[in-house]
């Protein structure tokens, strides 16, 4: 059986090309376009791995749904990976690292992110 993964981004364009690239290396993929649909979408279909926007309908709610993912029963311990661009467009002088309480994600990829080094943080954490 494939195993599953949810993206979790309001960019339709890398939405469609995360999904062409998965799905060409067997994954089963599935997705949402923000965050609250992502939660909801994670509960029904329990993937086994979710890779996460930051900014979408607000420039954190990346941080807020990697929190709140963690809190919930059915997809707790889920590995997160976060695909953003958000230190980038708000011109931040530092990165973001996983931390158990205030960001629990497995990795943080930059984007744009190159398709080998997506792979290689999906086939690292994947359950």
């Amino acid at each position: 059986m494939a195993k599953k993964v949810l993206i979790i981004d309001d960019d339709a364009d890398f939405v469609e090309s995360v999904e062409n690239l998965l799905e060409a290396r067997g994954y089963e993929v599935v997705s949402a376009s923000n965050g609250k649909e992502g939660i909801e979408v994670a509960r029904k279909e329990k993937p086994n791995l979710i890779i996460l926007d930051v900014m979408m309908t607000t420039k954190d709610e990346g941080f807020n749904v990697a929190r709140k993912l963690n809190e919930i029963e059915e997809v707790k311990g889920t590995p997160v990976v976060l695909v953003t661009g958000v230190r980038r467009e708000m011109n931040l002088p530092f990165g973001f690292e996983p931390d158990p309480t205030w960001l629990p994600v497995k990795e943080v990829l930059e984007k744009p992110v190159k398709p080998d080094t997506l792979l290689k943080a999906v086939a690292d954490h994947i359950q």
